[in-house]
C-alpha cells in the first residue's frame, strides 16, 4: 500500500511539473490535462487483448487506477495554478 501512495504522489508531482512548464511555454491552460488523457488512452489501449471493452477495463484494479488518477489531478491542478497566477497579474505565466 505504501508503494501505491508513493506512486500516486510521484505521478501527481510529475504531471504538475510538466503541466506547469508546458503552460509557461505554450500559454495554454488546459493542454496538459488533454495531453495526459490522450497519453493514458493510448498506453492503456496498446496493452489490451483482443476482447471486449468492458473485459479490458475490468482487468485493471484500483491499484492501477490510483496513480493514473493522481497524475490527472496533478495536470488539472497545474492548470488551476496557472489560471490563478494569470488572474493575479503575473504576465510570465
Amino acid at each position: 500500500m505504501l508503494q501505491v501512495i508513493i506512486a500516486t504522489l510521484l505521478f501527481f508531482v510529475l504531471m504538475f511539473g510538466l503541466g506547469f512548464i508546458l503552460n509557461m511555454l505554450l500559454k495554454t491552460t488546459w493542454f496538459p490535462v488533454y495531453a495526459y488523457i490522450v497519453l493514458i488512452i493510448v498506453l492503456v489501449c496498446m496493452g489490451w487483448d483482443s476482447g471486449t471493452l468492458f473485459n479490458n477495463i475490468a482487468s485493471y484494479t484500483v491499484i492501477d487506477y490510483l496513480p493514473a488518477a493522481g497524475g490527472l489531478i496533478g495536470a488539472f491542478t497545474s492548470g488551476k495554478t496557472m489560471k490563478s497566477l494569470r488572474a493575479a497579474g503575473y504576465k510570465m505565466f
